[in-house]
């Protein structure tokens, strides 16, 4: 009875001990998770984590821009909270100032934040797709193969040679690794708003143009003049040329059929070149923009001066204006003059 007594006491000795050794352990744990929870990041950081990023690229990068000062601690809650092994790819601003814990969770969440991307004209979609790659997680590759689907040509009721007229150039909000898909879609959405606007598509109707047509006609009024103050003129001078069937004979045009934009000379032989976007061998638009134009030429455009003007040529003085001629033969006599002015300065192309 006596030993059943003492193994009992024994017993209850030891389970009491272990209690206590687990609850020592617990509330340790704890008072470590809170204490590692609360550690904050000393400064703000940008992150970028890519497909392949690995955590340990995660916390190097935390480590040695200052933000993480206690690199083991943030392991730690990041296996507790299973971050390591859930990565989001994904561009993310974390504040000075936010605890462990929020970081963690913001990045395990992915809750990125939104790039702003300011695009503007570029010629051909080409050099669009490179400007975008520098700036989105999507390649160059990737991109082109979204734009110019043949579904989504489909839908928009647009061919390869008009859709770089969507990319209205602007400042936009997308997450970094958004897809070239999705993206696609977006800026597409945001080209319908901006022609649902204002009227804008009733007013293209006025003047027998269709809103992409409006925004060719605009690509070669960027081109042709540096100043907003010939916008609306120059435009005018392409209407009545295109009321008249006359055929534009747009120098731009050329220069992106030649795809040589440096040239500041066009001679008579590039006048020649078999290319539907040569305006001087084809009548009417050329079957896309040549670049995409800022909004404001194509209000501008939508809002032509009314004149009756059928030419414009470069001013000799080189001043980036333009002097505006009624008949062939007042704009036959600038002419010569620009052209005399371009020998003297010995510019041949």
């Amino acid at each position: 009875m006596f030993q059943r007594f003492i193994k009992s006491a024994l017993l209850k000795k030891w389970v009491w001990l272990w209690i206590s050794i687990a609850a020592t352990f617990v509330a340790l744990t704890v008072l470590g998770i809170y204490v590692l929870a609360h550690w904050r990041l000393k400064k703000k950081v940008a992150i970028y984590i890519y497909p392949e990023t690995t955590f340990m690229q995660v916390l190097d990068t935390l480590h040695r821009c200052g933000a993480v000062q206690h690199p083991s601690g943030f392991q730690w809650l990041a296996t507790l909270l299973s971050y390591h092994q859930n990565l989001r790819l994904g561009y993310y601003e974390l504040p000075e100032g936010i605890t462990y814990w929020r970081a963690i969770r913001i990045l395990r969440a992915g809750k990125q934040t939104p790039v702003r991307i300011t695009f503007r004209s570029f010629r051909g979609m080409e050099r669009l797709a490179q400007f975008l790659e520098k700036h989105l997680l999507f390649s160059k590759e990737d991109f082109l193969k979204a734009v110019y689907d043949t579904t989504f040509l489909h839908e928009i009721k647009l061919d390869s040679h008009k859709v770089l007229g969507i990319f209205l150039p602007d400042t936009y909000e997308f997450y970094w690794s958004v897809s070239p898909k999705k993206f696609v879609r977006r800026i597409y959405y945001y080209y319908r708003r901006f022609w649902e606007h204002n009227n804008r598509e009733e007013r293209a109707k006025a003047i027998g143009l269709t809103p992409i047509e409006v925004v060719i006609l605009a690509s070669i009024v960027q081109e042709e003049t540096r100043y907003r103050d010939e916008y609306r003129r120059i435009a005018g001078v392409y209407i009545n040329r295109l009321k008249k069937g006359m055929p534009l004979q747009a120098d731009p045009t050329v220069r992106f059929a030649l795809q040589d934009f440096k040239r500041q000379r066009v001679l008579l032989r590039d006048l020649f070149i078999d290319s539907p976007y040569n305006t001087y061998r084809y009548k009417g638009l050329p079957p896309g923009p040549i670049n995409n134009p800022e909004k404001q030429v194509i209000d501008a455009v939508l809002n032509y001066e009314k004149h009756d003007y059928l030419y414009f040529c470069a001013r000799d003085d080189f001043s980036g204006y333009h002097y505006f001629s009624r008949t062939y033969k007042e704009h036959l006599r600038y002419a010569r003059r620009f052209q005399n002015a371009l020998n003297k300065r010995r510019i041949f192309r």
